[in-house]
């Protein structure tokens, strides 16, 4: 009997799962484009690099949780009012863009000064050494950490379901309660967790053995 409920369930299942993936994939994209600025500007120094260091510390001694609870019920006094969707993109998205601005400040800082110094004796202002120079050299750095990140982000979702945002761990709850299997339906749930983090977990182990072998080649 309960693998019939389980069967009829997959097609419900499915469809947050996939909501689960555009979450993660749109929570990424924010995170890893805001981060680089933030990195960028903490990098610059003056009053805007202390506010983008004071972002990255708070940030990151918060729960996650909190910083979606805040977009999503601390703007609705403001006038503010999201979509618990959009709400969790944009909380997971902040949330990770303080993560990954150390992880690009540590790529930046790990490129020999030598040729930020060659780039500017000819003639290259500091946008294009960042952007033709530093920043290509970071990259086999930055890859590898970066989908770390999009792995943990994958499963960091679930946390969503507690503003009720359409993804699989609220799918999987509603129909635990539904069917009183919760052991089952969450059982069921992990294992599809793992199927989606698997082929990325595969990803970066891919890109670290190639960047690793690059590294090593680079020092013979």
């Amino acid at each position: 009997m309960s693998w019939q409920i389980f069967l009829d369930s997959m097609p419900e299942l499915l469809e947050a799962a996939l909501g689960t993936l555009k979450m993660t994939v749109l929570a990424f994209l924010l995170a890893a484009s805001f981060g680089l600025v933030l990195a960028l500007v903490r990098m610059g120094g003056g009053v805007f690099g202390r506010l983008a260091s004071l972002y990255v510390e708070v940030v990151r001694g918060m729960p996650a949780l909190t910083l979606l609870f805040l977009i999503y019920f601390g703007l609705v006094p403001l006038g503010i009012v999201l979509d618990s969707f959009p709400a969790a993109v944009v909380g997971l998205g902040l949330n990770g863009a303080a993560y990954l601005a150390e992880v690009y400040r540590s790529g930046i800082q790990a490129v020999d000064s030598g040729q930020r110094e060659a780039a500017q004796m000819i003639g290259l202002r500091r946008p294009q050494i960042m952007r033709y120079v530093i920043l290509p050299q970071a990259l086999p750095t930055v890859l590898p950490p970066m989908g770390n990140y999009l792995v943990s982000l994958l499963k960091d979702t679930s946390i969503a379901s507690l503003i009720s945002a359409p993804e699989l761990m609220l799918r999987a709850r509603d129909l635990a309660g539904t069917y009183y299997l919760p052991m089952e339906y969450y059982l069921l749930v992990g294992a599809m967790y793992f199927i989606m983090a698997w082929p990325m977990m595969r990803g970066v182990r891919i890109m670290e053995r190639h960047f690793s072998r690059g590294r090593l080649q680079g020092g013979t």
